[in-house]
């Protein structure tokens, strides 16, 4: 009798075709429909989950806890069914390990997705919490990979049903390190883009990225390995084109699900690019590996249908690694060279992170689909792939990420540092309230002295103790408190010391690899006082009152100040002391984002924007790219009790007597950059005990009842400033009271589609309470400038503005929706400057 050749090791030894006949085609299409209805739902799922965790970041709402555990949820039951479907129904068993595939990495989205309930400003935590939930999910696949191996002969497999290989003991080849180097090559490719545009977090964050990446590189090696592929190949023995296509797009499909689970809220949105074309490449790494064609013996079919996860061949054992280190290095960039929470509609409006990170995943889905096609044509041409040339390509790239990064990158650790709030804080009890211009310069010297012996004596210890360990801090007076260095392990320990408070995340924005880019205006300039200056009969007081603010020096704490534009270079302070940048340490004014440029324009701009023409103006940057944080708000307040010349300390080069009179801020510090609702609280305690009278804006969260809540909005020591249309009816944006404990907002003013300044030399229309904020701290500029006997007399300054003001309509979001009346909307009403400076004058 004639037996054919021994099968080489490690090959897979087919089992004998089901009874000629032709088998229904409905099982494929049934795994092409739930292919792409999977790609579907898990894509509107995942971005419209990330644009609702942005609507809710832009109305000022609290966090949605349950909002990513919903949408996951959600997603799995939509997938999981098909998919459960498809792994027990078809008698194909590719089809059958397509439906298995999916369904694995379906239940993994489940348990990596509900990981975002995880705080974002925690990101350390999400990230340990991401290795050990992937590392986890890895050894169960494992586990029941191998005890369906073991399992005993069963049932015999359905008639019809192509026979499945059975698999003999792996021989280890050649093939196996070479598609290995295959594999890491290919993740340093989609590493590549992120290392050019992103730029790593502190060390702590940086280290736990790599983990939770490898972590999630083993987990796609169990989902995607074992016989996954010997079931997924396509003929017998396997042609390699239709393989690669086939084995291709179910690995996608798989990769996709895992990809949605792998990340905060926007960091998972580019790896649902970059990552399922990688499918393709893997697969092809796949075919590559099979040992050459040889001959087969045949023997009677075992009953058993080889389960996920069972032990492979030499060719499954080789894809295994290569499927690691693609899928690792792949999610590796989103993982460590972002910060999720700069992934923000916020910062969309400019070249800024969102811009950067398309532009990431943008070349990732190049490199992929390069990958997919490179490595199709390359390796499935019957050659073995060579180690010493796989070898070479991988340390071609790892050059090149490594030359990028210290190049064309962002070297270095940027991480997020504590804001560490001590528990004592000055007593400013029994300042004498002292008015005018002497008067007030008197308050705040001795405001000033105290609040500089209570930081220094109490900080002592502290301060010392940091330096020894040689943890980079920043000491701060207005608020007891102390900016360091650190992460998850620094903040345990300063929390546990007596004189803490408590310990905040100062967040800080990461480095972009270009200039975000400079707002300008496009509008002309104004022929005439603008409506708003108008409506508030600003224009009134300087025809016939004959005042323009003249003597009064007004502080804008922003983005910036455009020191060139025209409407504001005449009324720059100047000296050495006038000017503050804690971000970037410029030492003239200037402004890239615009929106300071804006404001100071709406406050004593020239040229018919201004309300108070004749003021004079100093500035300080809190903002960068629009985002800020306690300590840069801090260091701008700070600055404007005490100017300082440019690297002076603080603590002993401070000016008191150089102090500005009035201070605009259209700004708030909601929880996403670190701040707790009494975080700056001792800071406007102490600018009203030194006569320094603080406008705020209230936000632009309304219609919502009690959105008035980002510090300093909310504080009863703080003028708070709601913005109204040109029919003096409250705009919708504009946030409302009730506030605990304060009656908010304090007045309205324009703040719609207000003309001012913008950097470069134009003008803009823009909307918000911003915008009505600085026209309140120009109307306070007329009063003192009329009165300087009201300097530093907040009380009646307060009262003034209240009495005089003039009635405003409130708007509602529904008629149930009144925030408890009128006044937590309109607050005293419409500010009249004319009528406020008659009465600061009688």
């Amino acid at each position: 009798m004639e037996v054919d050749p021994p099968f080489p090791a490690g090959q897979p030894v087919p089992r004998p075709a089901a009874a000629p006949g032709r088998s229904s085609p409905w099982p494929v299409v049934a795994a092409v429909v739930t292919g792409c209805w999977t790609v579907g739902v898990v894509v509107v799922g995942q971005s419209g989950g990330w644009l609702a965790d942005q609507v809710v970041l832009a109305s000022g709402l609290d966090r949605v806890v349950w909002l990513w555990p919903a949408t996951v949820l959600f997603t799995v039951l939509l997938v999981g069914a098909p998919a459960l479907s498809l792994a027990l129904l078809p008698r194909s068993a590719t089809v059958r390990a397509a439906g298995r595939a999916w369904l694995a990495a379906a239940l993994v989205l489940a348990a990596l997705g509900l990981l975002r309930t995880i705080p974002p400003v925690h990101h350390e935590a999400y990230l340990a919490a991401l290795a050990a939930t992937a590392g986890l999910a890895a050894l169960v696949l494992r586990t029941l990979g191998r005890r369906a191996a073991a399992r005993p002969p069963g049932a015999s497999a359905p008639p019809g049903a192509s026979a499945p290989a059975v698999t003999m003991p792996a021989t280890p080849g050649a093939s196996a390190p070479a598609a290995t180097l295959l594999g890491a090559a290919g993740g340093l490719a989609l590493l590549l883009p992120w290392v050019w545009v992103g730029a790593l977090g502190g060390l702590l964050e940086t280290v736990l990225a790599g983990v939770a990446a490898a972590a999630v590189g083993v987990l796609a090696g169990e989902l995607l390995g074992g016989a996954f592929w010997s079931r997924i190949a396509v003929g017998e023995p396997p042609r390699p084109a239709p393989s690669v296509l086939v084995g291709g797009l179910v690995a996608g499909v798989a990769l996709l699900l895992l990809a949605a689970g792998t990340g905060q809220s926007g960091a998972q949105l580019p790896l649902l690019l970059t990552l399922p074309p990688a499918g393709f490449a893997l697969a092809a790494l796949h075919v590559a590996a099979r040992p050459p064609a040889a001959t087969r013996y045949h023997r009677p079919a075992s009953p058993v249908d080889p389960a996920p996860g069972a032990a492979a061949g030499g060719a499954e054992a080789a894809v295994r690694p290569a499927v690691r280190w693609l899928v690792g290095l792949g999610v590796l960039g989103p993982l460590a060279l972002t910060d999720p929470e700069e992934i923000t509609l916020v910062l969309a409006g400019t070249r800024d992170v969102p811009f950067w990170v398309a532009a990431a995943a943008g070349a990732g889905l190049a490199v992929a689909a390069v990958l997919a096609v490179a490595y199709g044509v390359l390796l499935t041409r019957g050659r073995r792939p060579s180690r010493r040339v796989a070898g070479v390509t991988a340390g071609v790239l790892l050059v090149a990420v490594g030359v990028v990064a210290v190049g064309a990158g962002q070297p270095g650790l940027h991480g997020e540092r504590l804001f560490v709030v001590l528990r004592e804080q000055a007593d400013l009890a029994g300042v004498p309230a002292t008015t005018g211009r002497a008067g007030r310069d008197a308050r705040i010297g001795e405001v000033h002295r105290r609040l500089v012996t209570t930081a220094e004596r109490t900080q002592a210890d502290l301060r010392r103790d940091l330096r020894r360990l040689r943890l980079d801090h920043t000491p701060y007076y207005l608020v007891n408190a102390v900016e360091v260095e650190g992460g998850p392990a620094v903040r345990a320990w300063l929390s546990r010391r007596p004189e803490v408070a408590r310990v905040l995340v100062s967040q800080r924005v990461r480095p972009l690899p270009g200039p975000a880019g400079r707002s300008r205006g496009t509008a002309p300039a104004p022929a005439g006082p603008g409506w708003n200056v108008r409506m508030l009969g600003a224009d009134r007081v300087w025809s016939q009152l004959g005042v323009d603010g003249s003597g009064i020096v007004l502080g804008s704490s922003d983005s910036g100040v455009d020191g060139g534009h025209p409407a504001l270079a005449g009324g720059f302070r100047g000296g050495d002391d006038s000017w503050h940048d804690p971000w970037n340490g410029t030492r003239a004014p200037t402004d890239e984002g615009g929106h300071g440029t804006h404001t100071a324009g709406s406050a004593v701009g020239r040229g018919g924007i201004g309300v108070a023409p004749g003021a004079r103006w100093v500035g300080c940057v809190n903002l960068d790219r629009n985002l800020g944080n306690p300590a840069y708000y801090l260091d701008c307040l700070q600055f404007m009790l005490a100017p300082f010349p440019p690297g002076g300390d603080p603590f002993t080069d401070g000016r008191p007597a150089r102090a500005p009179d009035v201070l605009t801020n259209s700004w708030g510090c909601p929880s996403i950059e670190g701040c707790d609702p009494g975080v700056l609280r001792p800071a406007t305690a102490a600018l009203d005990a030194a006569g320094i009278l603080v406008v705020a804006a209230a936000g632009n969260t309304g219609p919502y009842c009690g959105s008035i809540d980002d510090p300093p909005a909310p504080y009863a020591d703080v003028l708070t400033v709601g913005a109204v249309d040109r029919q003096r009816k409250v705009t919708l944006f504009s946030s409302r009271g009730p506030v605990p404990g304060a009656a908010k907002p304090d007045l309205v003013a324009p703040g719609d589609e207000v003309l001012s300044a913008m950097p470069g030399g134009g003008y803009a229309t823009l909307s918000g309470t911003s915008m009505a904020t600085p026209q309140v701290a120009g109307v306070v500029a007329l009063m003192w400038s009329a009165n300087p006997a009201l300097v530093g007399d907040l009380p009646r300054t307060r009262q003034i503005l209240r009495d005089t003001a003039t009635p405003a309509v409130a708007t509602y979001a529904s008629s149930t929706q009144t925030c408890g009346g009128d006044r937590n909307i309109t607050g005293a009403g419409l500010v009249d400057a004319y009528a406020a400076v008659r009465a600061a004058q009688g």
